[in-house]
């Protein structure tokens, strides 16, 4: 996946991410043409092929950013782990013939922040632990970036708030034990990225912010490791899960301040953003869009039921696949769902909420069900329905994400990049 642009970053002893950003005018004094990376989160293999194709079409860099929910040693809802992750992408991207750069990152990474370790009250060793085996797959792997977030701690009182001195140090611990692992094995630099958008009510608290990256700082001087500085530190930009509207003056003094310490504002939550053209004008270095691709993907199957559904009552389909109401069920069943709940919300009886957020439960949980089996196989019924009838189903669903995807392409002034990165 772009060896040129890699080898290039390796003569420069620098992160493969972090040249690209270089290159971009992002990093640095911030004097170049301003645009802002795309960063999927690869909850489907439709996503990954819809971002590589979006990305050819685009001429762009496409970075994808998995949580360890999805992708992980223990293969994720995914079903995959990050050898197998990085080589589906380097497949998928083959198959197109897409040579521009991808960048593949863990997002989230730290204690607590997988389902299990909180279902299941882990101790902070035991999560600790795991995350740091996830970080030395991911790097082995072949991953570009890893944003070190040890924001969580399940050992603390509802209510009560993690002290930003112990983020800082975890974080610190986190990128000291990759560095050491990356170094043992003589693996290509990567990047980091810090923080998170939660925390204190998030980093956009400019007393919490500085005072984070000043320990932040020291912590890694101390180590010998001032040259792994993160080039992201996630900032709390006015999206969240239920908001829609960035905040490019909050953006923008995060910016200026970040700046001052080498790093660029990475912003989370940007699905269905109503103003992404505002990231770029104010300076942020990424962002990353996830959910909204899974609903994307929950209508590009209605789509195809839809066309199913006509087939069978004109009398051509002797049996439908029903993949809605499987799909439902398997929604239902799997209990996700009711991490996403208000406190006011009937967490016992899905049907008890209202009709408008069953819908939205449905979309968002869709992708932790995608690849169970009953699910998989209606889907797969389904296409074959569709294919005796030479309707292209993959084409159809894939197009529902490109769509929003080259929005994100074309807002952030990411459109023939990588023919100026290959300059």
């Amino acid at each position: 996946m772009n060896k040129k642009l890699r080898q290039i970053a390796r003569d420069n002893n620098t992160s493969l991410l972090e040249y690209i950003l270089t290159k971009m005018g992002t990093l640095g004094d911030g004097k170049g043409s301003q645009k802002t990376l795309f960063a999927a989160c690869p909850n489907s293999l439709s996503v990954i092929r819809a971002s590589l194709k979006a990305a050819k079409r685009c001429n762009a860099p496409i970075k994808f950013a998995a949580t360890l929910n999805q992708v992980d040693i223990d293969r994720g809802y995914t079903q995959m782990n990050q050898k197998e992750f990085v080589t589906t992408i380097r497949n998928e991207a083959r198959k197109i013939n897409y040579t521009g750069p991808v960048i593949i990152a863990v997002d989230h990474g730290g204690p607590w922040l997988k389902d299990i370790h909180k279902k299941e009250n882990w101790t902070y060793e035991k999560s600790m632990n795991w995350v740091k085996k996830s970080f030395e797959a991911s790097v082995e792997a072949g991953y570009d970036m890893i944003h070190v977030d040890p924001t969580i701690d399940n050992t603390l009182a509802p209510g009560e708030v993690i002290d930003i001195e112990v983020v800082a140090q975890r974080t610190v611990e986190l990128i000291a034990h990759v560095e050491d692992f990356r170094r043992s094995k003589k693996l290509d630099k990567i990047a980091y990225e810090v923080g998170t958008e939660e925390v204190h009510g998030g980093l956009a608290n400019m007393a919490v912010f500085t005072r984070f990256l000043d320990l932040l700082k020291a912590g890694l001087t101390a180590k010998g490791l001032s040259d792994t500085w993160p080039c992201f530190v996630v900032g709390k930009v006015g999206t969240d899960l239920h908001t829609t509207l960035f905040d490019s003056e909050v953006a923008r003094q995060l910016t200026t301040e970040s700046r001052k310490y080498g790093s660029v504002i990475k912003g989370h939550y940007t699905d269905n953003v109503d103003n992404p053209e505002d990231y770029p004008l104010s300076g942020m270095g990424a962002a990353n869009v996830g959910p909204e691709f899974t609903e994307n993907e929950y209508d590009g199957l209605m789509e195809l039921s839809a066309l199913e559904k006509q087939l069978f009552d004109e009398g051509k389909l002797p049996k439908l696949a029903n993949l809605k109401d499987i799909l439902w069920k398997a929604v239902i069943d799997s209990n996700r769902w009711q991490k996403w709940l208000s406190s006011t919300e009937n967490k016992d009886d899905f049907y008890k909420n209202t009709a408008e957020r069953q819908l939205w439960l449905i979309k968002t949980c869709c992708r932790y069900i995608w690849e169970n089996d009953e699910v998989r196989a209606a889907r797969s019924e389904l296409f074959y329905n569709l294919k005796g009838f030479g309707i292209e189903a993959d084409t159809i669903l894939e197009s529902h994400i490109e769509r929003s995807m080259d929005k994100y392409f074309y807002r952030f002034n990411l459109v023939n990049l990588n023919q100026s990165l290959n300059e």
